[in-house]
């Protein structure tokens, strides 16, 4: 199934009116997915199912410390610049890793992957 998102509402919009009074507060998007192959139209939506309590990091991680960084399989100039920057790839977790500051160096922040046992 080859189905292209076409529309995002969120749940304040017109056109979600009647899923937002069947979800309520749990409703974070409605999107509408059209399938060309098939010619049909299908409303999905983001739900919210569970809440927890969760305390932001707030503080950076050392310049030297180590931090995993999220590159997909398919970029690999990505790849290569975390390599060129001293990055290793850890098996194991299936992240590269690398030193903090290089991270900052990259501009990768937005990939940091957080450690098990680690605050977000």
């Amino acid at each position: 199934m080859d189905m292209k998102a076409r529309l995002t509402v969120q749940p304040n919009h017109r056109r979600a009116k009647k899923l937002r009074e069947q979800y309520g507060d749990r409703l974070v998007y409605v999107r509408y997915r059209y399938d060309r192959v098939r010619k049909k139209r299908f409303t999905t939506v983001e739900l919210i199912i569970d809440e927890a309590d969760w305390e932001p990091q707030t503080t950076m991680p050392a310049s030297d410390e180590i931090v995993g960084v999220r590159v997909e399989r398919h970029e690999r100039n990505v790849q290569k610049q975390v390599k060129q920057a001293g990055g290793l790839w850890n098996q194991h977790r299936k992240v590269w890793e690398l030193r903090y500051d290089r991270v900052v160096e990259l501009e990768m922040q937005d990939r940091m992957v957080v450690q098990p046992g680690r605050a977000e």
